[in-house]
């Protein structure tokens, strides 16, 4: 029994699969040559670890001893992805079961199968059932993730490597080790314009959290479905807002004839608020939103009792975080109590622009989920037609999408006219070199929205980068 292939077993478990790191650490292993598929790895990586698995002696000895042993670490590791491995096309099927039943936990056998492999292995009961729960939350995460956000540019791979650190952060060894149950105080803030999918990642972070499995009922504790609760906060005037966020008792207003529980009461410890449009609200409900993260407490409108709030929270903005700051705007305080992830959904534009054929891709995706799998329309060659190759896509996915519908409608898609077109690509000969330099500034500058990254980025100096934003 060669030790090295459980180190790098080890490695694979808990390198984010999103990544080009386990690509490389999932090749090695099978000896896979040089840009093979990932997908065509897992069948040969599941295979190399069950022959090596069946290798193992006195393996229960093993496990006992991996607090003090890297070498049983590594096997315990080994065992607990080899566990995974063998369950998760399952667990999809429970996901999809779960999505169709709703709030309703399902029964889960899968869960059940993965308790009884993991004793049998020598793992503890109670430290079982906690593995047994962050392998559904371990396949719920890349279910989501990877159906939610599709596309093969450089800028959506990011996004989801992203997403999955968010989840578990970067070292998923610390997750499983002690973090478990302690990611409500990380809080998450979305950047991008709008329509580019920040709900969809919003989503496949709070349907992603950590949920219990009980044995007994043979059930997780809670239905994922439950798990994500948003709003979007533009809709709501400022005076009922703080109604809508914390709730209120019954007479606390004018028109209050009963009782209410907001959003905050409303979320399960297991899951997640999503504060879409945080860049609309008002310094006094900033305020109140603070104290919520700060202290983990929160009021109903009316009330003096303290609630507590166990979720994570997630906020969004497609404005400019750092412009409403220097106006006074969006506090520091609060801001800096937001950020403990920052994450940028790039533009549509931008992933054509990286790879030609990412709107092609987009456009399938969104094509069986308007229609089924059964679809078969020249949809994306009948929309370029009408609008050309430089379109520059000021609705990002949410506008393809309705491009589609228009076009299974009327048969062609005009574009956006009543948007500027200075995001658009250029064709070949049509901007001066300044408009093209100031061009490319505002894009970099609406990605990072930070004159020193386009500066960096641009080989510019910062002011100059400043000053070309402003005249863009």
């Amino acid at each position: 029994m060669s030790m090295e292939i459980f180190k790098r077993m080890e490695s694979a478990a808990f390198a984010n699969p999103f990544s080009d790191e386990r690509v490389e650490i999932d090749r090695e292993i099978v000896g896979a040559p040089e840009g093979a598929d990932w997908d065509d790895m897992q069948g040969p990586l599941f295979q190399t670890l069950e022959k090596n698995i069946q290798t193992l002696e006195n393996i229960k000895t093993v496990i006992a001893a991996r607090e003090s042993d890297a070498d049983a670490r590594a096997v315990a590791a080994s065992v607990l992805f080899y566990v995974y491995t063998q369950a998760q096309e399952k667990m999809d099927v429970l996901i999809e079961e779960q999505i169709a039943a709703g709030d309703e936990s399902c029964t889960a056998p899968v869960a059940v199968q993965c308790l009884e492999n993991l004793l049998k292995f020598g793992f503890p009961r109670e430290e079982a059932c906690r593995y047994v729960s962050i392998f559904y939350q371990i396949r719920r995460a890349y279910y989501f993730i990877s159906k939610g956000l599709v596309g093969d540019s450089a800028c959506m791979k990011k996004l989801r490597a992203q997403l999955w650190d968010n989840i578990f952060t970067h070292d998923i060894s610390w997750y499983v080790r002690c973090l478990w149950n302690r990611m409500e105080d990380f809080s998450t803030l979305l950047l991008g314009e709008t329509g580019t999918g920040k709900g969809a990642a919003a989503a496949a972070i709070g349907r992603s959290g950590y949920i219990p499995f009980n044995p007994n009922t043979r059930k997780f504790e809670q239905s994922f479905t439950r798990a994500f609760i948003s709003i979007n906060l533009s809709q709501y005037p400022e005076a009922l807002i703080e109604s809508e966020l914390f709730g209120h008792r019954k007479g606390a207003f004018t028109g209050a004839i009963e009782k209410h529980d907001g959003l905050f009461a409303r979320c399960s410890p297991h899951g997640a608020i999503f504060l879409d449009e945080i860049g609309d609200v008002a310094v006094p409900i900033q305020i109140k939103l603070l104290q919520v993260l700060q202290e983990r407490t929160f009021s109903r409108v009316g009330c003096h009792d303290k609630l507590r709030f166990e979720g994570r929270v997630i906020a969004a903005t497609n404005k400019s975080i750092d412009g409403l700051r220097r106006e006074g705007k969006f506090r520091d305080d609060f801001y800096y109590r937001l950020c403990s992830d920052l994450i940028t959904v790039p533009p549509l534009r931008q992933r054509i622009r990286e790879t030609p054929g990412e709107l092609e891709k987009l456009a399938g995706h969104l094509m069986q989920r308007i229609c089924g799998p059964e679809w078969n329309f020249p949809m994306v060659g009948k929309i370029k037609e009408s609008i050309g190759k430089n379109y520059a896509w000021p609705g990002n996915v949410r506008e393809l999408e309705q491009a589609i519908r228009r076009v299974m409608l009327t048969g062609t898609y005009v574009g956006d006219t009543a948007v500027s077109s200075t995001k658009a690509p250029a064709g070949p000969g049509t901007l001066t070199a300044k408009e093209l330099v100031e061009n490319y500034c505002r894009e970099l500058y609406e990605t990072y929205e930070n004159y020193g990254e386009v500066a960096r980025r641009t080989g510019l100096d910062w002011r100059t980068v400043k000053r070309h934003i402003g005249e863009a």
